[in-house]
């Protein structure tokens, strides 16, 4: 079997324990559960885990906008607000401003109600 893109993109996420986002109309959700195998030295969420959530539900968010063609992460800024705990994270990404060749996404990520992380990324269009 050959592997596409997407197959690719699947097995990652779901190698950390994700599911794909679900995604309309320029906005995507995520939820995940993660547990001790997600902990960094320090006992929190490692903060790579956090930053490929936003990443794969900004890359969702903008693909569900795009009638071909995908899109590549060209900068991603994530700011932690506080550390994450074993527990349910809620996801959340909105594309923000869409130009010609590059499309601009906010994500954030919640648990119990309050604010962990929030990320902003450039994504460059590229041709199918």
């Amino acid at each position: 079997m050959t592997e596409t893109s997407t197959d690719r993109a699947s097995g990652f996420i779901h190698h950390v324990g994700a599911h794909e986002p679900e995604a309309t109309d320029g906005r995507a959700t995520l939820v995940v559960d993660v547990d001790e195998r997600h902990l960094n030295h320090a006992g929190a969420v490692h903060g790579g885990l956090l930053a490929t959530l936003v990443d794969t539900t900004m890359g969702a968010a903008i693909g569900s906008t795009l009638a071909e063609g995908s899109a590549a992460t060209s900068q991603l800024t994530v700011t932690y607000l506080r550390p994450a705990k074993p527990g349910r994270l809620a996801v959340s990404a909105a594309v923000s401003k869409r130009g010609e060749s590059l499309t601009v996404c906010e994500a954030d990520i919640e648990q119990d109600g309050e604010s962990l992380v929030h990320a902003l990324a450039t994504f460059a269009l590229l041709d199918g």
